[in-house]
């Protein structure tokens, strides 16, 4: 059974970064790829990044080149990096595994002065 745990998030000021990781068990990581996804108050979750088995990367329009999605298939580990964080990036971020279309939890990011 595929099992992912995000961590990570936090209170963070505007303009700050941060480094959302997420962690897969259960099958052989390197072969599937992984996503992001992030939910605000009020609205649906959206996709923010997708990386493939093969490490090429896609991201969405919104992110505005501030998102950086990179994984290391030896930890089994997703991540991502977010700079100059604004108000409009609070959300409860998501990993996805594609293949089983698995779900974590979620990590909140709150980005507030």
């Amino acid at each position: 059974q595929v099992r992912l745990v995000e961590s990570g998030g936090g209170l963070v000021q505007p303009g700050g970064s941060l480094r959302l990781s997420c962690v897969s068990s259960g099958s052989i990581f390197s072969r599937d790829g992984m996503a992001w996804y992030r939910q605000a108050p009020g609205n649906q979750r959206e996709w923010v990044a997708t990386i493939t088995s093969t490490n090429i990367p896609s991201y969405a329009t919104s992110t505005k080149g501030r998102f950086t999605i990179s994984r290391d298939n030896a930890q089994s580990m997703t991540y991502l990096q977010i700079s100059s964080l604004e108000p409009e990036d609070t959300a409860v971020y998501y990993c996805r595994r594609l293949a089983s279309n698995t779900w974590g939890q979620g990590t909140q990011v709150t980005v507030s002065s």
